[in-house]
């Protein structure tokens, strides 16, 4: 990667961006509420600003968890609702029924029906999965209990009419207490503060907050300014692989599509690799860029991802923007450059007809050849919206008409299909947290949304065993939503084996 041992922050903040385009806000809201909660941090006289640095950086690393959810809730133009939803205090019935008004807006006749989902479904659910995930994701990237307790509680109020505890007061993680006004502040501003605090806000928190703080953010660099506030020692970033599976699994999140999806295409793009002789570096930088190549897909909203039939052209213009928005996320920081640039070009063809840069053969690494064709297969062994999966031997013969089109290059797409071909169906392997066979099935459903009733009909047993796997399996694999379940399955490879 051209550097030993980075600065993890150096990493997270340029990978924060991905999150501040899932939440619809503007690229570096993350940075920017942290900076802040920094400075809070050091007017409270905090001993432990690390859990708050990362607890206000990583704040909505579980946003991904429930965009699913929330397109069938809440209509085509969910993603849409986030800014308004961070921004809403849900103690207030006019800010309450003021977020009712927008939901369902664009759906015509059927928007009377996203607004009787959201009022009779609510969204404890919904928040309580966001925490849930994003506490998981922290501990993978090795942040500490504190940072992962704070994220888990991201969402609990003062007043104790949070979720998904319902902690009040300083039950709750100061590093939580501090991102929320920080995030509020970069959001709302001061003068709003002062009326959410010993409500939704911690008063000892927000007392210590003037306009101050975020006077000067226009003006300054923001991203050296958040580095420098980093509290020393400085974290490393040891396990760049780790990082990146990371963030794969909260890209992979955004639809059961996707489910397992980059870490399949990074497990054919090693091997193919690997068949053809890569140097250990390029190889590294290819795996990276496989398990980061889909980051832009955040800034799509899951309407587009899931719409079941043909795109519309202003879709088209948001998918052929994805691989640009991945590599423009990943140059923010100079470690991942090499990566950027790869991952930018998985959609990219040899005759010229791939976007977004309408790239030719002469143009394209072999590293790049391999991550088209890997990606592609993986594609199309997966569901879509529009089609059903395709069967390993289908879809390697559409591999080899693109060959044959001259699309894709031959050599690394048979070397992706050879590594496509040494995960051998059915074989016997160990299973995580003591399932059985048949628990491992009814956890794929379980993750993609299946009811219980679903999930008894597809497997034909009655609804009352389904329900017994299902509790048995939260039981076993500690987790208590269906998006912390399909993060399991994934970190696991459930969906790939």
């Amino acid at each position: 990667m051209g550097q030993h041992d980075p600065r993890l922050a150096e990493l997270l903040c340029a990978l924060s961006v991905s999150l501040d385009l899932a939440m619809a806000q503007p690229p570096e809201k993350s940075i920017r509420s942290c900076l802040v909660a920094m400075r809070l941090a050091h007017r409270l006289e905090i001993s432990d600003k690390r859990t708050v640095y990362y607890a206000t950086l990583l704040r909505h690393l579980g946003c991904t968890a429930t965009t699913h959810e929330e397109l069938y809730l809440m209509g085509p133009r969910a993603a849409e609702l986030r800014p308004l939803a961070e921004r809403t205090d849900s103690s207030s019935r006019k800010e309450s029924f003021n977020y009712l008004r927008h939901v369902g807006k664009g759906a015509g006749i059927r928007r009377l029906q996203y607004v009787a989902r959201t009022v009779t479904a609510g969204e404890a659910e919904l928040l309580r999965a966001v925490c849930e995930v994003g506490s998981m994701l922290a501990e993978r990237l090795g942040l500490g209990p504190a940072t992962s307790e704070a994220l888990y509680q991201n969402l609990e109020r003062w007043d104790g009419k949070g979720t998904p505890k319902g902690l009040a007061r300083n039950e709750i993680h100061i590093a939580t207490r501090i991102a929320e006004v920080a995030t509020q502040a970069v959001i709302v501003g001061g003068q709003t503060l002062q009326k959410r605090a010993g409500g939704w806000l911690d008063p000892d928190v927000v007392a210590a907050y003037d306009d101050s703080l975020v006077a000067e953010l226009d003006e300054i660099d923001v991203w050296q300014a958040t580095l420098d506030a980093e509290p020393p020692p400085w974290c490393i970033a040891q396990d760049l692989d780790e990082l990146a599976r990371t963030f794969a699994y909260f890209v992979d999140l955004k639809s059961p599509y996707l489910f397992g999806h980059s870490t399949g295409v990074a497990a054919l793009a090693d091997e193919a690799a690997q068949v053809l002789h890569l140097e250990d570096a390029e190889r590294a930088t290819l795996r990276r860029a496989a398990l980061l190549h889909d980051l832009g897909r955040v800034a799509v909203p899951t309407a587009v991802w899931e719409r079941p039939g043909p795109l519309r052209r202003a879709d088209w213009e948001q998918v052929r923007l994805h691989p640009y928005q991945s590599e423009r996320i990943l140059a923010r920081s100079p470690v991942l450059e090499p990566v950027a640039v790869l991952a930018a070009l998985h959609h990219e063809r040899l005759d010229g007809s791939g976007y977004p840069r309408q790239a030719k053969g002469g143009e394209l690494s072999t590293a790049a050849r391999i991550l088209a064709a890997a990606d592609c297969y993986q594609a199309l062994t997966q569901d879509r919206p529009h089609r059903s999966a395709h069967s390993p031997q289908g879809a390697a013969e559409l591999i080899l008409v693109q060959v044959a089109d001259g699309r894709l290059d031959g050599r690394c797409a048979k070397a992706v299909l050879a590594a496509a071909g040494q995960q051998v169906p059915g074989r016997r392997m160990s299973r995580p947290a003591g399932l059985t066979e048949r628990e491992i099935d009814v956890l794929r459903l379980l993750a993609r949304g299946s009811s219980n009733a679903d999930i008894a009909r597809e497997l034909v047993v009655s609804r009352r065993t389904a329900e017994h796997h299902v509790q048995h399996i939260y039981g076993k694999i500690g987790v208590s939503t269906r998006a912390a379940a399909a993060l399991f399955a994934m970190q696991h490879g459930l969906f790939t084996q």
